[in-house]
């Protein structure tokens, strides 16, 4: 009888095709998916940007595949880790939107208090139809921006370099499930040991003696660390705003602003100065609230200039490649037409076809429904001006992701709404300004979902185009994932929203949403700070055709986010800088696997805080 050849640690050697698109691939992909979706989707409301997850979905897998199940193909773990980046797709694009909507009822209830009462399976149906859109229009662009122009997608090398490492697949999975439990413990003492609530540390510049609008501030938050660990150089630019508005737009406000910042600021100093002597905490209050003050009335609207104005100079940078995308989908179904070599690399292009039509018309239903008034024209309008950005979004999402590693996909979705909330008012007869916000923000989600697939896909493509995976099996992947994260995502806005102070307080700040909110409320009639959001929109186009790449959308969130946030996050940046002279190696093997780590532990944690306050009906917040 014969023996089976052995490898070197003793397993028995397989011949024929490797396991690929395979039940244990798509199972794990689904628990690892979820688990992302979750983590990933509370920190995009606390950080305002988002991660797809690649990585940290692959060194799980190793860990499970190979480490639990004994598996050992480098294909099965790049379906798996394709299918979890698919169901963490929903993520940034729901928790970029929907809670605009609580956020808006909690500013102007007597406008918006019905913006909350939205359908919950109109919601889902929406961000599963983007997700089809998405994936659909990018499929076609692969032999493009992959094969031909051979983008480099530095996501998808590391993903790749991930795959090729199965020996070390485990190792980085005890690093990343020790991390988790480090960063839920560090979570857990801060609120329970420390009773502190706020997570903050500081202000330090009350401490150091400087003035007001030079409070220092951290966000106690080993999750930020880790974002901004896991983002590198390419996540520098988002600190680059912060510092701008604090260390030199403030003091220069402080002394040469109008009148009216003069006298908020001045007025604060002589108070802490009086007070600093007898009482510290009331010193420290007033000195806390200076930062709120700037960024409220001036830093965050020109930040949300500069979103909008970045978002147009994308599109208008990127319009070559759009014409060029159309030239590549043409000769791409010619070819497929023709029984070329290519038709058995993509899913076939009658398919691609249907999923287009059938996503369209589930938005169009979607759109009629979500609002009682909705006319049948103007929902057919709705959903064939979203469609149609889809298209262009994810061309400029995946160029950008292919050449920096970074998604405009907050800018792609700001213009979105934009367009989608002058279809609802501009033409006669408008809807009313609840009905506006619900129609438009349920459609935006679904758009911005589709966005946020297109660029995990080509992400994913890039690494299967390494590891030599089939691209329709990843593709298939690709939609059996886009179903579920929806699902959960939706669940999730609903748990956190009964949690404390809701969205757009504290640590749920939402800054994508708020930011989505105040660019909505301003478009349907309220009174709006217009010279700032010119201001910045002028700052953001000129930032985005400066020919530095995607930088304007990151500074604009450094506007946007309070000061604490960049500057933890800036820690977590400033640490990768650092280890990065260890080599790539270093940062593969053991740097990647611990942020992440640091990331999913916070989130889950503060996630089963409030499922735990909601479920015993302590209510508590943040």
């Amino acid at each position: 009888m014969n023996q089976p050849t052995l490898s070197a640690d003793g397993r028995p050697v397989r011949y024929g095709a490797y396991p690929e698109l395979t039940w244990p691939a798509v199972i794990v992909g689904w628990l690892i998916g979820s688990m992302l979706a979750v983590a990933i989707g509370y920190s995009a409301l606390i950080l305002g940007f988002s991660i797809e997850g690649n990585e940290v979905a692959a060194i799980l897998g190793w860990g499970i595949l190979r480490g639990i199940m004994r598996r050992s193909s480098i294909v099965e773990n790049n379906i798996n880790q394709t299918l979890a980046v698919s169901v963490n797709g929903a993520s940034a694009g729901m928790m970029f939107t929907i809670p605009a909507l609580f956020i808006l009822a909690k500013r102007n209830p007597e406008t918006y208090a019905l913006a909350t009462q939205y359908d919950q399976v109109l919601l889902v149906l929406a961000c599963i139809a983007g997700g089809v859109l998405g994936i659909a229009f990018v499929i076609p662009l692969r032999k493009q921006m992959i094969d031909f122009n051979r983008l480099a997608y530095p996501g998808g090398i590391a993903t790749a370099a991930i795959l090729r490492s199965p020996g070390a697949g485990l190792q980085k999975a005890a690093l990343l499930f020790g991390a988790m439990l480090f960063s839920a413990a560090v979570y857990f003492i801060i609120r329970f040991v420390f009773h502190v609530d706020e997570e903050r540390l500081g202000p330090l510049g009350l401490v150091l003696g400087l003035p007001s609008y030079l409070n220092v501030t951290f966000l106690l938050s080993l999750m930020t660390v880790g974002v901004g660990f896991l983002s590198g150089k390419h996540g520098a630019v988002f600190t680059y705003g912060g510092f701008i508005c604090y260390f030199l737009l403030a003091p220069l406000l402080a002394y040469f602003g109008a009148p009216e910042v003069q006298n908020t600021l001045r007025p604060v100093d002589a108070a802490i100065a009086a007070s600093a002597p007898l009482d510290a905490e009331a010193a420290a209050k007033a000195s806390a609230a200076v930062p709120g003050i700037l960024q409220g009335k001036i830093f965050k609207p020109v930040g949300i200039g500069i979103l909008i104005g970045a978002a147009i100079g994308g599109i208008i940078a990127a319009f070559p490649l759009v014409l060029s995308a159309i030239r590549s989908m043409q000769d791409a179904a010619k070819k497929r037409a023709a029984g070329g070599t290519a038709a058995a690399d993509e899913l076939p292009i009658w398919l691609l076809y249907l999923a287009v039509a059938g996503g369209l018309i589930v938005l169009m239903i979607v759109s009629k429904l979500s609002v009682p008034q909705m006319e049948l024209w103007r929902a057919a309008a709705l959903a064939v001006m979203g469609t149609g950005w889809i298209w262009v979004a994810g061309v400029i999402v995946s160029e950008s992701l292919g050449r920096t590693n970074w998604s405009p996909l907050s800018g792609m979705t700001l213009i979105a709404i934009t367009i989608l909330v002058m279809v609802c008012v501009s033409i006669p007869p408008a809807l009313t300004p609840v009905q506006t916000v619900v129609a438009s923000i349920i459609s935006g989600a679904a758009v911005c979902v589709a966005i946020a697939q297109a660029g995990g896909m080509m992400m994913d493509l890039k690494a299967g185009y390494i590891v030599g995976a089939q691209p329709r099996k990843q593709q298939i992947a690709q939609y059996l994932g886009t179903w579920l994260g929806p699902i959960i995502i939706a669940w999730l806005l609903v748990t956190l929203s009964k949690q404390g102070g809701g969205f757009g307080e504290g640590k749920l700040a939402a800054p994508q949403a708020a930011a989505m909110a105040s660019t909505v409320e301003s478009l349907v009639g309220s009174d709006a700070p217009v010279w700032r959001y010119s201001a910045g929109a002028g700052m953001g186009l000129l930032l985005a055709l400066s020919g530095m790449g995607g930088i304007g959308v990151q500074i604009g969130l450094g506007f946007y986010l309070p000061f604490s946030t960049v500057l933890t996050y800036a820690v977590g940046v400033a640490l990768r800088l650092i280890f990065d002279r260890f080599g790539h190696r270093f940062i593969e093997n053991v740097g990647i696997p611990v942020a992440a780590g640091l990331v999913v532990g916070e989130s889950l944690a503060d996630v089963s805080m409030a499922i735990r306050a909601i479920a015993t009906g302590a209510g508590g917040g943040h």
